[in-house]
């Protein structure tokens, strides 16, 4: 880290999400949970394949919990599921395109927010 750099304060970083949040309350973002929110940016942001089972692990979450986040997820169509035609025990989950369009927006979103802050 050079000099130059500004480390943020707990603070700030709760004012930028307060900010995030509110507005995409305001824009009528799908009203994800924390791990809803979570589970679908874990999903978009590493490498697949993803698996409920490695999901729950991962997460330390439990397979009903990631189930339920995934049905969440699966009707507002930013994440599927798939049964693993190598494996029949296992489900995949993937990526959509309307799940990545989501988080390019949010991510957009909160970069817009970050620069309006003091």
């Amino acid at each position: 880290m050079s000099e130059s750099t500004i480390k943020p304060t707990s603070n700030a970083m709760l004012s930028l999400w307060h900010g995030v949040m509110v507005t995409a309350l305001r824009d009528e973002h799908p009203d994800l949970t924390a791990r809803q929110f979570a589970l679908l940016l874990h999903v978009y942001l590493t490498p697949p394949p993803h698996t409920v089972r490695g999901l729950a692990v991962q997460l330390n979450m439990s397979k009903p919990a990631v189930t339920r986040a995934l049905d969440r997820l699966g009707r507002h169509d930013l994440a599927r599921r798939k049964r693993d035609e190598a494996d029949k025990r296992s489900v995949l989950v993937q990526r959509t395109v309307k799940g990545a369009v989501y988080l390019r927006e949010f991510g957009d979103l909160a970069a817009k927010v970050a620069e309006a802050l003091p």
